[in-house]
């Protein structure tokens, strides 16, 4: 068996076969550290089989006993596989994590947590806040590779978490903690652990401060799933999103809401987004499409005489879609906001960044410019183009039908796009941006 040093970029995981000062993939200084690699020849021999002959079999899902969570992976977890939950700082994703062991260990089944950040202690002070700790939940603290996968191995447990992938390390390398050769190292020695065990493995990891993934991008492609969890660390709400799975359709949400005993599974968002709906401009209804579900936002947008260079401020809306539609407000419907700041954002923590909230958003600034109010009971649903036309959007009615559920009585449209028939609202297909201005200003004739 032959050594050979390579070296690796402790930043983006660029390797280069001898020592530079600067490294080949992200330009940084002095970022490169030395990992030995062993190389030996084998021989194997593999047979074929037909596709068509193969069956699903290790591939059966199991229910996490948490239903949001569920949704997001598809159904379950997959004996064997590994689950990459990564977010921000405080979001909850150790919270999460223990709502799913302690879920599964209420249904009688073995899991386990290995914790590299926290005492058992400070876990089991955690895990009583959310009620019961049952028996079947173990927990292990250790920031060794080695030893976490030697208590993985023993036993058979259907679940296990390691809390954080990042504080793992083995001793055999010489790079830091959190470096991506000890990130991807302790992932691919757990992972293949879980695999050979028939443990289903929650890896959690951390962000860089862009709000990407930390560790090597090999990491991502490596598991078998990558769920995101985001949310406002001054609000509650909180969302889950699947970025990859191999065992099911990504692009699903899940809710839930962060309380005094931990993470509450949400329904349905608008018990979070509830508040006071005030009669003012500048406020529109919209329906944003999140993978199968849609949501009732409410859109505010805010103008104010500008004292210096003037400011476009977008929270939890696309601030390119905000100066596009500025500037088709200006153009086509002669709404001038150029002397103006803007200010633009939702109510509730829920983001709308999609292109179905653009009508809502252009409605909120020219209401909020001319001064008129768009009822609460109207929702507004569309794309805005750069010639002032409304064009159709995808799920045109399921989001109708969430409308008509939160109680709306009217509902603008494209003119062009599917749509069956909603009972208990009234549609308004409007063919550009000045007919529904209009529309909500009142103007057009409502019969």
């Amino acid at each position: 068996m032959k050594t050979h040093a390579l070296y690796v970029c402790r930043l983006c995981g660029t390797g280069a076969p001898r020592w530079q000062g600067r490294c080949g993939g992200c330009a940084e200084w002095n970022s490169l550290d030395e990992v030995t690699t062993r190389h030996g020849a084998t021989s194997e021999r593999l047979s074929t089989l037909a596709l068509a002959d193969v069956g699903d079999e290790g591939t059966e899902l199991t229910p996490s006993g948490v239903g949001e969570l569920d949704r997001v992976l598809g159904g379950g977890f997959v004996a064997g596989s590994t689950t990459l939950l990564y977010g921000e700082p405080g979001v909850g994703k150790s919270t999460l994590a223990l709502v799913a062991l302690r879920a599964l260990a209420l249904a009688d089944e073995e899991v386990l947590l290995i914790a590299a950040e926290e005492s058992s202690g400070q876990v089991a002070r955690r895990a009583r806040r959310l009620g019961e700790v049952p028996r079947s939940l173990s927990i292990a603290t250790t920031t060794s590779v080695e030893a976490a996968a030697h208590v993985l191995s023993e036993g058979r447990r259907t679940f296990c978490v390691v809390d954080s992938v990042s504080a793992m390390s083995d001793a055999s390398l010489t790079s830091v903690v959190g470096s991506v050769p000890q990130v991807r190292h302790a992932a691919e020695r757990l992972c293949s652990v879980a695999r050979a065990s028939g443990t289903a493995l929650m890896l959690i990891g951390h962000v860089t401060k862009d709000g990407e993934l930390a560790g090597p991008r090999a990491l991502e492609h490596l598991v078998d799933t990558v769920i995101r969890i985001e949310g406002d660390r001054h609000g509650s709400l909180r969302l889950l999103r699947a970025q990859k799975n191999r065992f099911g359709p990504t692009g699903e949400v899940g809710l839930f809401e962060m309380v005094g005993e931990g993470l509450r599974e949400l329904d349905d968002a608008s018990v979070a987004l509830g508040g006071p709906q005030l009669d003012v401009p500048g406020v529109v209804l919209s329906v944003t499409s999140d993978g199968s579900r849609s949501f009732v936002v409410e859109i505010q947008a805010l103008v104010a005489r500008a004292s210096g260079a003037t400011r476009r401020v977008a929270y939890q809306v696309s601030s390119q879609r905000l100066s596009l539609l500025l500037a088709v407000l200006e153009s086509r419907c002669g709404v001038d906001t150029t002397a103006l700041d803007v200010f633009a954002a939702t109510a509730g923590g829920l983001s709308a960044n999609e292109p179905g909230v653009d009508l809502a958003l252009a409605l909120a600034v020219a209401s909020a410019v001319r001064g008129f109010a768009v009822p609460a009971t109207m929702v507004a649903i569309g794309e805005v183009g750069l010639a002032g036309e409304l064009r159709a959007v995808t799920g045109l009615t399921r989001r109708v039908r969430e409308a008509s559920r939160r109680g709306a009585r009217v509902v603008i449209v494209p003119h062009e796009g599917e749509l069956d028939e909603v009972g208990g609202i009234r549609v308004c297909r409007c063919h550009s941006l000045v007919e529904a201005i209009a529309l909500a200003q009142g103007s057009l004739d409502d019969s």
